[in-house]
Parts: C-alpha cells; structure tokens; sequence
C-alpha cells in the first residue's frame, strides 16, 4: 500500500473560512507553495477530510488543498451538535463554500480529485465553474441520482450482502422497511441519542459492510464508530431526502460543460456501493475523459490497483 503513496506530510497553513450562515469552513494547505495547485473534495456526504488523501500527490510538484464540508469534520458548527441548523448545509453551499476558498488562497485554477460524494461535489463544481478547473480526478463514481441511492440503500446491493442487509434492516419497523432511507432519517433526527445514535451507527455500518471486494473488519468498525456514524448519517440522510439538489440526471446530463477539461474516472468493476454503470455513462458523456475499470477492486481506496490507479493519474497532470 505505502509504494502506492507519497509519503506523509504535515500542513504547513490552515485556517477557518467564514462562509455565511454562522459556518466556519476548515481548510489546510500542504506540499508545494508555489506547486500545482489540487483540491480534495472528500466523501460521505459528512466525513470530513482525512490525511492520507494528501499522499495522492506528489508534494514537490502540487500544492494541496483539503477542507472540510459545512458540518463535518473541523468545521463549525458540526453536526453532531444538538440543534445543528442544515437546512443551509446543501450542495450549492458547498459550491459556493469552495469558491470562496478558491477565491481566499489566490488560486486562478485548480484540480479537482473526489471519491464517491466528494465525485458529486466536485463534478457540480466544476459544471458551475469549468473556468476554474484545470483537470479532475475521481474514484468510485456517483452522482446523487435516485436509482444509484436505490441500488446502496432501498434494496439492490442487499442481493450481494443479505447477512449485512439484514443487520442494516433490523432497527426499522417492519411499517418502514419498504423506504430505509426515510425510516433512517426519521430515527436518525429523534431528540433522543439512545434512539438516534444507534440508529445512525447501524446506517454507517451497512456501508461499512459493503465498501470492500472482501469485507474487511476494519472498515465495518471504523464506519460504526459513533464519531463517525453521527456526522455521516444525520448530513448524508439530509442530503438523499432532499434530492441532493440535483435534478434528475443532472450531473450526466450537463457533463457536456466540462469539454476541455481532462479527467480521469478510476472505478472498481465490483463497487458495490457505486456500480460501474455510473462511471460509464459519465465517461460517456464528458467528452476526453478517461475511464479506467480496475477488474479486482470495490469501493475502497486500498482495493487491489486503487492506489496505484490514482498516483498515476495525479502525476500525469503533476506538471501539465
């Protein structure tokens, strides 16, 4: 795995960013100063950033920039508060949110790298502000549509995981295991964190089960960790009952904006979180993309040929 990372590194500037609204939004600054400019738009939605996505890049050659989602991670106010506002916590915020951050730290272009949400986010970016993107990088593609929301969470992937599809089942009422997503949401928002906290560490675990190609005990605990599980469930059940903010089949349809920009989708043929039907019809549709199907890997980064798929696709634009 380390041969397929750079090694690691510390921030050498960071800040909070006042984005309206009350929020603050957490970003870091790493690598090269003066090097090519890359933003990670990480997952979830809710997860925040995490350290190791600065190994993804050489630190000689590109400056890299991680932030933190409204909400999640370092940024406040988070939303394992009590009380914690998200009705301004919606995609189009978190455009905005990184428009200002482009904005803040001088930078006239940027390239973008996302896996999973953090490829929804980016790719509404960089459909809003093609002028400010300079390449995109994306793992695990999805894009917020209801069928790909259906596939992890209504019914489709429990055909591969029945065990864990069970497990993901058992907190609901029979009355409202018809539509997990918005039993969830209705469990995940009760007052009471008896009630919600488990409710929202048995979501985060579902993905948690299905994330790799062989199911690996380290991601189903991580994933239930309550620190985890709360940010991921309460932002991300927000967000699929909302639509994402997207119209139907937006990102697809409008992928036709980002002609000119080069991009790479890496996608593990067996993802069961976000099949590759997604990614080919994205690369279908945005015009010099390329697609690169890696024939042993799932969802996780540390899949076989992920890591080494996403080097070699950051530095082959290192100095482009």
């Amino acid at each position: 795995m380390d041969d397929d990372l750079y090694p690691a590194i510390q921030p050498h500037e960071r800040g909070m960013l006042d984005v309206g609204d009350g929020n603050l939004v957490y970003w870091e600054v790493s690598g090269n100063p003066e090097g090519k400019p890359v933003v990670v738009v990480h997952g979830g939605p809710g997860s925040g950033s995490a350290p190791l996505t600065r190994r993804h890049f050489d630190p000689a050659a590109y400056r890299i920039v991680l932030f933190d989602q409204r909400g999640a991670g370092r940024s406040t106010p988070h939303v394992s508060r009590p009380g914690a506002d998200l009705s301004v916590n919606t995609t189009w915020h978190l455009v905005a949110d990184m428009e200002r951050l482009r904005q803040l730290l001088g930078i006239e272009r940027w390239q973008l790298f996302g896996g999973s949400w953090g490829a929804t986010l980016a790719l509404a970016y960089a459909e809003t502000f093609p002028e400010r993107v300079s390449e995109i990088v994306l793992r695990g593609i999805f894009t917020a549509r209801q069928s790909e929301i259906d596939w992890i969470y209504n019914g489709g992937a429990a055909h591969l995981f029945p065990e864990e599809w069970a497990r993901y089942l058992a907190p609901l009422p029979e009355t409202e295991r018809q539509d997990p997503v918005a039993g969830y949401r209705r469990l995940v928002a009760d007052p009471d964190p008896a009630v919600s906290e488990p409710a929202a560490v048995a979501w985060s675990t579902w993905e948690g089960a299905i994330v790799s190609v062989v199911p690996q005990e380290q991601f189903r605990a991580g994933y239930a960790k309550p620190a985890v599980a709360v940010p991921f469930a309460r932002i991300a059940l927000h967000y699929f009952a909302h639509d994402s903010w997207l119209e139907p089949d937006q990102l697809i349809r409008d992928a036709g904006k980002l002609a000119g920009i080069p991009g790479v989708l890496v996608q593990g043929r067996y993802d069961a979180v976000c099949p590759p039907a997604t990614a080919y019809e994205l690369h279908r549709a945005w015009p010099g993309s390329r697609l690169n199907i890696l024939q042993g890997a799932g969802h996780a980064v540390n899949d076989p040929g992920v890591l080494a798929a996403l080097r070699a696709a950051t530095d082959s634009f290192a100095r482009r």
